[in-house]
């Protein structure tokens, strides 16, 4: 068979994750993926979008349209199980072959072995599914006659779906980045420090579709701009997972030089991290908007048992300063675990630069690990705390990751 290059049409199929599986509020969630998806295709150019069959069928408008790049946006946002880049094919299996083998050309010549995968959705259509996978396996023997089967390894698969309105061929069917559709549970307030641990706990939030912005706990002169630069770097890196994120930037070094003031030194980091429960409560009960959405709960990377103020009884003095439910999606994880998501969505090397935040300041060389509540708001009844948090709060800076 002679091969000539065809302009074929191509196109985005994105098909759902467990969004499919949703009973009548389906519609919600296609709606929010689908604003989501142009909101990752910002700058990329216009697209055309239609909703069948559980799958998001995304049509470029101009012939110049990176399709490559749009697949790379496309597998940060959330509610989506694959993805494949079409060749759109009439439903007539000799047009099929015919269009078909001139696009496959550019992967078929460089691969030794493949095996094709079908998949009828159109039940007119006259061939079965094992009868498609013949024909065009033997379809692709003879335009590329070097290929050898196989069914086990192959370096190519080929893939065809023969659906409502057309018949689509691919060469590669990528994983999407799973959950559900960011802004479909609500909104968050993550507490973010510079570490590798709270922006996993963001991701991981956020994949089952909570709004998520961030406070973060700034100390001059005790910690470094540098120290602000680079949680601002993490929130732009985590920004195409997130839609977007708004960041709260409270300066506490007042906070901390009256907890080492007042406090027994192994109370501190505690402490510390009780106050900032609270400001994160004070910000929440402000009803800050999140676009029509307000905090419904606070969001941390605690992991049980890494640090000293991550133990059971640690974990439950501070939930006792929190006024909404706390999220703690690192929990059972150890550190190897999280810093492979950290590696995965390009926080790691970020998190590693050595500039370190408040919690690092002041910190105490044997910290209490078996707390009692009743010690530590005894401790706190010492000093004005609350109006220190409230100063803080006053004096914030607020900036948008879009």
């Amino acid at each position: 068979m002679e091969i000539s290059n065809t302009s074929i049409n191509e196109i985005i199929m994105a098909k759902y994750g467990e969004i499919a599986l949703k009973g009548q509020n389906k519609r919600t969630f296609e709606d929010i993926l689908v604003r989501n998806v142009k909101k990752a295709f910002t700058g990329l150019g216009k697209f055309k979008y239609e909703r069948m069959q559980s799958t998001l069928y995304i049509t470029p408008e101009s012939q110049e349209t990176d399709l490559e790049q749009a697949i790379v946006c496309l597998s940060r946002v959330f509610g989506l199980g694959a993805i494949q880049k079409c060749a759109v094919l009439p439903k007539d299996f000799d047009r099929i072959v015919e269009q078909g083998m001139p696009y496959l050309e550019s992967t078929l010549k460089h691969a030794k072995t493949f095996k094709v995968e079908a998949k009828r959705s159109d039940k007119t259509f006259p061939m079965n599914t094992p009868v498609i996978q013949r024909e065009l396996g033997g379809a692709v023997l003879e335009a590329y006659p070097h290929l050898q089967v196989d069914v086990h390894n192959p370096d190519v698969v080929v893939l065809l779906e023969i659906r409502d309105k057309g018949a689509y061929l691919n060469l590669q069917r990528l994983p999407g980045a799973g959950g559900i559709p960011v802004g479909s549970s609500g909104a968050g307030l993550l507490l973010l420090s510079g570490g590798h641990d709270s922006p996993v706990a963001a991701y991981m939030i956020a994949k089952r579709g909570v709004r998520i912005d961030a406070v973060h706990f700034h100390s001059p002169p005790y910690t470094s701009e540098r120290a602000l630069m680079k949680v601002e770097s993490l929130c732009r890196q985590l920004k195409d997972y997130l839609v977007n994120i708004r960041l709260h930037i409270v300066e506490f070094a007042e906070v901390q030089e009256a907890i080492r003031n007042n406090c027994p030194e192994e109370y501190s980091t505690l402490i510390l991290r009780r106050c900032m429960v609270k400001a994160a409560n004070i910000l929440c009960s402000k009803k800050l908007e999140t676009g029509n959405n307000i905090y419904k709960a606070l969001i941390t990377g605690e992991s049980l048992g890494q640090v000293a103020s991550q133990t059971l009884s640690a974990i439950g003095c501070t939930d006792n300063a929190a006024e909404l439910p706390v999220l703690r999606p690192l929990i059972g994880m150890d550190k190897t675990e999280i810093v492979s998501i950290a590696r995965k969505i390009g926080t790691f090397d970020i998190s590693s630069e050595p500039y370190e935040d408040c919690c690092t300041v002041f910190t105490p060389k044997h910290p209490k690990t078996n707390p009692k509540l009743q010690d530590v708001e005894l401790i706190e009844s010492r000093f004005d705390y609350e109006g220190l948090i409230l100063k803080s709060i006053e004096n914030m800076k607020i900036s948008d990751f879009a």
